[in-house]
């Protein structure tokens, strides 16, 4: 038997490197430093470079390390390019979140087939791509590894709003997370997801502005907010989760019907 400490419950990330997708605002902003703050060196990922530098400065700042990779993750290239210079600068990368997303914000037969394009590229098609190639560097190096996928409650309840597109690609990274759960288990891989409800970030606020505050229609007439986050985002990356794989656990504050 293994001589685990009592609890088994460390969150300290010290000696991983983790790369954070969507890192320049909302809940990527908020993962991309509680990850530095555990001890872990992190690569913070997106397309607004200004945006990455203030945030890398803040992990500096309180004394973690951190490197920006510009990341346009429509192009498939680019997210090899960014993953190899993650790698090159502080190492294997060991945690993944796949946090850049983009909602469709339109009448599922009224999409311009140029948006359906984009939203499956961003939201399905980069998480997809960011996981093997992180995979496969992973198991060359004989390393474990953790990934964390961002889904949605969107996933698993629609009201028919003008958001089915968002919904179906959720729904897709949840079933994602599952299948290359099973499939990389062997390696020492594990890869979960968290399905958040309504929680306070540039995407929300966007979409407030279009239907109005939605706030008050659930049970505690409030919006989450990113730090409520913080302790299953560790959890999942975190020594003490090594038996937990192929789990998407929802975040929700009770705001949607089961």
């Amino acid at each position: 038997m293994a001589d685990f400490p009592l609890p088994n419950a460390s969150t300290n990330l010290t000696g991983e490197v983790a790369l954070v997708t969507g890192a320049t605002s909302g809940l990527g902003w908020r993962f991309a430093q509680v990850l530095a703050a555990a001890g872990a060196k992190v690569a913070v990922a997106a397309r607004r470079v200004d945006k990455l530098d203030e945030v890398a400065g803040l992990i500096r700042d309180g004394g973690g390390e951190a490197l920006t990779v510009e990341l346009d993750v429509v192009d498939a290239e680019n997210i090899t390019h960014a993953v190899a210079a993650a790698t090159e600068a502080l190492g294997t990368v060991t945690i993944l979140v796949n946090n850049a997303g983009i909602p469709d914000a339109a009448r599922a037969h009224k999409m311009p087939l140029d948006l359906i394009d984009r939203v499956l590229d961003i939201n399905l098609r980069a998480p997809y791509l960011l996981s093997t190639d992180v995979a496969r560097r992973l198991i060359e190096a004989e390393r474990p590894g953790r990934m964390v996928n961002i889904s949605s409650i969107g996933a698993y309840q629609y009201s028919g709003n003008g958001s089915a597109l968002y919904s179906t690609t959720k729904a897709a990274i949840a079933r994602m997370t599952e299948a290359l759960a099973v499939e990389w288990a062997r390696y020492n891989i594990n890869v979960n997801a968290i399905a958040p409800g309504a929680f306070r970030s540039e995407m929300m606020d966007g979409m407030l502005e279009r239907i109005g505050d939605i706030s008050k229609h659930f049970p505690r007439k409030r919006l989450g907010d990113p730090a409520q986050l913080d302790s299953t985002l560790l959890y999942l990356c975190a020594p003490s989760s090594e038996c937990v794989t192929g789990t998407i656990i929802k975040v929700d504050d009770g705001q949607m019907p089961r």
